[in-house]
């Protein structure tokens, strides 16, 4: 694409996109309806089973369908930031490195999983988020808090669950997106739904030349391509179902070696095998056989690291009373690191099984959870978990909740076995305490708000500390680091929201404050700001839409150059998103979207030497979707 492309002709297609007449439109029959709707919305992620939103004693939030489909070139780790209590770190733009931290818990502390599968690997423990295609998903559950006792390690701060789409119907689609950056993404798909069996196709592809990783002088554009598909078939009957789902993502990137740009290939590979067999009207069972890998190869280097995740799950539903049932089951992991770093190779795998039980209460009044698991772990043993929740629908229009629970995360293979990264394999799991209080109110025209407050404390907490060469001045000695289970944590914090919606306008705020402390130290841990907010407000009806979403960090601790501190925090910033769509006729849609519209280099995250990681700035883009 030519310069001249880049800053006349995207101008004038967003303006299209934007300034299109009424009168012309056509009634909306194939595309499904952009109104925004938050009631009686239906979650998987806090029971395994579908549940009310409403009723659940938890704290869940959503990123819906009509958020997901606004653009296709969208990253994962850029969605995920419309939560206020999460702190997306990110290592630049576009398939740069990108660390989750949930309620002021740690990179490594929260599970992400797509229908079920765990996305976090063997080595890192952290899931590829910037690799991660989001063109077959139909909504984001984000559940905060602990939950160990679903889905064993990992689970601290909150699980977050990629469900994907099944086909209701047959239809085909080609959608386009162009942008700055000379970025474009491309996506086709197709559906087939006869009587109870379905089948789904996707195929993708996205390519820009990026934006600067840092705010060095020199600093280069970081490109990146991705390429993938996915395929899902199954049967849905009322008694059985069965299905396949597979996909793939595969690509390259550059990234920053202290000024130096590098190259790697990544791939990540999805298989899930899932069914489920109703014996009677009150006993289901449920089963799960999966796989993902995701690779990541050096180029011109023979560097690695490899992970591949197994496992088996089986459990079973009791509706053994109209107001009560008993989930039980069993699962199976095997996760494995193969990892060469620098001349160092190491290719361990940790078996572990889990055995849980949860029993529910519910009425209109009450909705109850209480769960035990204990985990065998081949390397640390057995390791049990709780957790016991109500919520309490005090009036009409006023519920309250409460919950708390233990949760407990594993060592990873980097933290036990990588030579040269602090290396021991004395280490035991990270353990963790939460407790949570909160309210939902129902207010006059349309208007909802809602408070928690909660407070998690975690022991044995895994960090690197210096056992050798401690006084090293970093340029021809350097200190000898080892991780330990030396730290204790202590996160404290609370989140507020406000919903309205009238007709096709709507607004959205939501705050968080969290407060995460070394207790043995007394200060704030790194990579934590204090004060999130986030709004998002506009007009969307099956027609025409306009929105703008606006993400706003305080500033927050990070690591200094020893001894130089001046640069030991990263600051705040506020950014703001615009998106607007036309449904031409119905099967024609248009669309445009302006992340970052006021174009602000806001720092991430200290690189040391001076230099801080930047985030990608302003892409402005326009795009239409043909469906039939």
């Amino acid at each position: 694409m030519s310069q001249c492309f880049h800053r006349t002709s995207l101008v004038g297609a967003i303006a299209f996109a934007m300034g299109v007449s009424h009168t012309h439109a056509q009634p909306n029959n194939d595309f499904q309806p952009t109104v925004k709707t938050t009631l009686n919305t239906l979650v998987v992620t806090a029971t395994r089973s579908e549940e009310n939103v409403e009723n659940i004693p938890a704290r869940i939030s959503i990123i819906e369908p009509q958020i997901l489909e606004q653009s296709p070139i969208g990253e994962l780790p850029h969605l995920l930031m419309s939560d206020a209590s999460i702190n997306m770190v990110q290592s630049g733009g576009f398939g740069q490195l990108a660390s989750i931290f949930t309620r002021g818990t740690n990179s490594t502390h929260t599970l992400v999983l797509r229908d079920g599968v765990r996305l976090n690997g063997a080595s890192a423990g952290m899931p590829p988020l910037s690799f991660l295609d989001t063109t077959d998903i139909k909504q984001i559950e984000i559940l905060k808090g602990p939950a160990s006792v679903l889905y064993g390690t990992d689970a601290i701060g909150g699980v977050v669950q990629l469900v994907t789409k099944t086909p209701e119907k047959n239809a085909a689609f080609v959608t386009t997106e162009v942008g700055e950056n000379h970025t474009y993404k491309a996506v086709l798909g197709a559906d087939a739904k006869e009587n109870d069996f379905y089948a789904q196709i996707r195929a993708q592809r996205l390519e820009t030349d990026g934006t600067v990783l840092t705010n060095a002088a020199n600093s280069k554009k970081a490109d990146y391509d991705q390429k993938g598909y996915s395929a899902k078939f199954g049967i849905d009957k009322e008694r059985f179902a069965t299905s396949i789902d597979y996909s793939t993502n595969q690509g390259g990137v550059a990234y920053d070696n202290y000024g130096t740009l590098l190259f790697q290939n990544f791939e990540n590979e999805i298989i899930n095998l899932k069914g489920r067999l109703k014996l009677n009207d009150s006993l289901e069972l449920s089963t799960r056989l999966s796989q993902f890998n995701d690779d990541l190869d050096q180029i011109n280097s023979v560097n690695f690291v490899h992970n591949t995740t197994q496992e088996a799950e089986l459990y079973g539903k009791w509706q053994f009373a109209p107001q009560q049932n008993v989930l039980a089951g069993v699962a199976h992991k095997t996760l494995e690191g193969d990892v060469l770093s620098n001349g160092m190779r190491y290719q361990k795998d940790i078996n572990s099984t889990g055995y849980f039980i949860q029993h529910q209460y519910q009425t209109d009044a009450v909705n109850t959870q209480l769960g035990l698991r204990v985990e065998d772990n081949e390397q640390f043993g057995t390791h049990t978990v709780g957790q016991a929740a109500i919520r309490y629908q005090v009036l009409p229009s006023t519920s309250i909740y409460s919950n708390i629970g233990s949760a407990f995360r594993a060592p990873t293979t980097n933290d036990l076995y990588a030579i040269g990264w602090g290396a021991n394999p004395n280490l035991q799991p990270e353990k963790s305490m939460s407790y949570e209080l909160g309210i939902d109110q129902n207010l006059a025209f349309n208007m909802k708000t809602g408070a928690s407050i909660f407070h998690t404390e975690i022991e044995n907490l895994i960090t690197s500390i210096c056992i050798a060469e401690c006084d090293g001045d970093l340029i021809t000695v350097f200190p000898v680091y080892e991780n330990n289970n030396v730290d204790k944590a202590s996160l404290t914090g609370g989140e507020l929201y406000f919903n309205w919606q009238q007709d096709a306008l709507f607004l959205n705020l939501s705050y968080a404050y969290v407060r995460a402390k070394d207790d043995e130290t007394g200060l704030d841990l790194m990579r934590r700001p204090r004060q999130s907010a986030t709004l998002t407000a506009g007009w969307q009806d099956e027609q025409f839409g306009i929105s703008t979403s606006v993400s706003a960090k305080s500033r927050s601790k990070d690591f200094a150059d020893w001894p130089d501190t001046k640069f030991n925090s990263t600051p705040g910033f506020v950014t703001t998103d615009l998106n607007a769509y036309w449904n031409i006729n119905p099967h024609l849609k248009a669309f445009t979207n302006i992340e970052n519209i006021g174009d602000v280099k806001y720092k991430t995250s200290y690189n040391g030497y001076g230099v801080h990681y930047v985030n990608g700035g302003r892409l402005a883009s326009v795009g239409m979707t043909l469906k039939y």
